[in-house]
């Protein structure tokens, strides 16, 4: 078996007693002596910090640099300001979903953040694709997402100039004595910052910032509790290679520009069928919130039948959310189940259980816009 990557605050993880899991290839903290419901719920009403350290980072370079991505990418990148950051989508020839990422435009070049899981397959598909004319940086950095109602109150105490961020904005500031990124994101559905570090500076930064009353260390199985609250898909199970970004319910990821009718329309792998199913809107499935009537959780891979049980569709996504106090989920259902108040039912355990097809995200967003 292959060895387990460690990221710049492994021993940090150790020493405040985290439970550490296999994940994406690295040893990962899923919850500390907190527990993931109390660490979740602390997060949603205070503040908490989240070791991202196992995510890509990519600097590209190189002549008419957002243009370049564009042959890769949907979103508007040549309309994107300098200091903001986009989400965006790695698209296959057939239509379907490489990875998603976000991507800031730094002046001089584009900064992309990608997933764990799917990062040695997006540095070689940037390679194969722009290598030739642009340069690529993989960035030994560290990541960390402070996160939460408060982090606006702890970041204002350490660094005010980078609470003029909006959602979105991007900038590079001091932070408690450290030289840092920042960008006003995350993937809590809170407000908050994600925070490049050098790797050298990435522990005493994070002792840094835990030293500040609001905050506490969070792990993998709260941060995806508080996504999933979110509406936020997870790549790998709500969104794959089998899976097109009008299916999935993020046309919002396709740049007005680059749809039939713009200025740049189409011009990336799988632009035939991505724009097509936005114009004639003949998918057949489509990514839904679902609540399920009962207490028992519903989790990913869960069949979902209709009245008479014939398959109807699938839960990618599933548990028992925290502040939302019921069971959600989130799956695919053939169209004519896509419907908000439309009843399905899940299979678990031999039952069939009652679930309603909801609008996400089912917890309001807190992004701060200005």
């Amino acid at each position: 078996m292959t060895e387990l990557k460690k990221t710049p605050l492994h021993a940090l993880h150790e020493s405040l007693g985290a439970k550490m899991v296999p994940f994406a290839g690295y040893e990962m903290p899923v919850q500390y002596p907190l527990g993931v419901k109390k660490e979740h719920e602390h997060t949603r009403r205070q503040c908490g910090l989240f070791d991202v350290s196992h995510m890509g980072q990519i600097a590209v370079s190189g002549p008419d640099v957002a243009k370049a991505l564009e042959s890769l990418v949907p979103a508007d990148l040549v309309g994107l300001s300098k200091d903001h950051q986009r989400y965006g989508l790695f698209i296959g020839t057939e239509g379907g979903i490489i990875d998603d990422l976000m991507l800031v435009n730094a002046g001089d070049h584009f900064y992309l953040v990608v997933n764990a899981a799917c990062k040695d397959q997006d540095l070689a598909h940037l390679r194969a694709t722009l290598g030739n004319t642009h340069d690529i940086e993989v960035l030994e950095r560290g990541l960390l997402a402070l996160q939460g109602p408060e982090a606006v109150n702890v970041m204002q105490r350490l660094c005010p100039d980078a609470c003029a961020l909006t959602f979105m904005q991007h900038g590079r500031f001091n932070v408690a004595g450290f030289d840092v990124w920042v960008s006003r994101s995350g993937y809590t559905g809170e407000d908050g910052f994600e925070i490049s570090v050098a790797e050298p500076d990435c522990e005493p930064f994070a002792k840094a910032l835990l030293s500040e009353p609001e905050v506490e260390m969070i792990g993998l199985g709260a941060r995806d509790s508080l996504r999933l609250e979110a509406g936020l898909c997870l790549y790998g199970h709500d969104m794959d290679m089998q899976t097109t970004p009008i299916e999935a319910g993020l046309i919002w990821a396709i740049g007005k520009p680059r749809r039939h009718g713009g200025e740049r329309a189409g011009g990336f792998p799988g632009a035939d069928v991505v724009l097509h199913q936005i114009d004639a809107k003949d998918h057949t499935r489509k990514r839904v919130g679902l609540v399920a009537d009962g207490r028992a959780p519903v989790r990913e891979g869960a069949r979902l039948v209709d009245e008479q049980g014939d398959e109807v569709g699938v839960v990618t996504s599933g548990g028992f959310g925290p502040s939302v106090g019921k069971p959600i989920a989130m799956g695919y259902v053939a169209r004519e189940f896509e419907a908000v108040e439309t009843v399905v039912y899940a299979e678990v355990r031999g039952k069939r259980l009652p679930m309603t097809v909801v609008k996400t995200p089912f917890v309001a967003p807190g992004y701060y816009r200005g």
